[in-house]
């Protein structure tokens, strides 16, 4: 595990959307940083279809 320095508005944010979403703010900004990451490397998907594609993917490896 490393230490990632953000800006501070953009802490502000991960604190705002991991409370509502019930995450660590840890966990919203590793969220974040995988959605991205997908994103950038299938840019013809929209969000839907990489958040759908993800649970596909986590409910083949737990069956």
């Amino acid at each position: 595990m490393g230490i990632v320095k953000i800006d501070d508005a953009l802490h502000a944010q991960a604190r705002r959307a991991s409370t509502t979403m019930c995450r660590s703010i840890n966990a919203q900004a590793e969220f974040w940083m995988k959605i991205g990451m997908l994103a950038e490397a299938n840019p013809t998907l929209s969000f839907n279809d990489i958040v759908a594609t993800q649970l596909s993917v986590r409910a083949a490896a737990a069956a």
